[in-house]
């Protein structure tokens, strides 16, 4: 098993534990859904009851040494954890926030990473969402490669409910752009 998914199987332990939903996010949802490509870390949502972030930030800190100093003050003003996972890769866990996160935790699916472990793995539209809205340039990349290889399975009501929600939160059409531009473009 390679780091990356020796990282998310190790986190998918201790957050399952702990009755901490979560959903793998990214890179190694990218290599699943998208193109594969390098990537060195792997990025997980968790969902935290508001009232227990620093306590429940504090446990996993406990058992994955931060990488930065100090960082749960971190996590709770950044919203991002970022850790070492021992004897594996990096992660990230960002803290999920209610609405879309919510429902990309539910709508998590079973992904195998290999002798009969599975972690919980976004949605190839959640994905996107996710892709949609960061918005950097391997990020629209990403997009792309999702839309082209996922095509008409793509749920379109999913991607363009959350997009566009996002779109108005934000005031940026162009998360929206971003998705249907590559909608456009796809193979058929």
């Amino acid at each position: 098993m390679n780091g990356q998914l020796e990282a998310a199987w190790q986190l998918h332990r201790f957050l399952t534990d702990r009755d901490i939903p979560y959903v793998v996010i990214d890179g190694i949802a990218v290599q699943r859904w998208g193109e594969p490509r390098l990537t060195i870390d792997v990025d997980l949502a968790i969902l935290l009851p508001p009232e227990a972030e620093e306590q429940r930030l504090g446990e996993i800190a406990a058992m994955f040494p931060p990488r930065l100093k100090d960082g749960v003050a971190f996590a709770l003003e950044h919203r991002v954890l970022p850790v070492d996972v021992p004897g594996a890769s990096p992660a990230d866990l960002s803290l999920a926030l209610p609405g879309f996160e919510e429902e990309a935790i539910a709508r998590a699916i079973d992904y195998d990473v290999g002798e009969g472990r599975a972690v919980r793995l976004c949605t190839a539209e959640d994905l996107v969402v996710y892709k949609c809205v960061a918005g950097r340039p391997q990020d629209i990349l990403d997009v792309e490669s999702v839309v082209a290889r996922q095509g008409d399975a793509l749920r379109l009501g999913v991607v363009r409910r959350w997009v566009e929600e996002f779109g108005r939160i934000t005031d940026d059409r162009e998360i929206v752009a971003r998705f249907e531009r590559a909608w456009q473009r796809r193979p058929r």
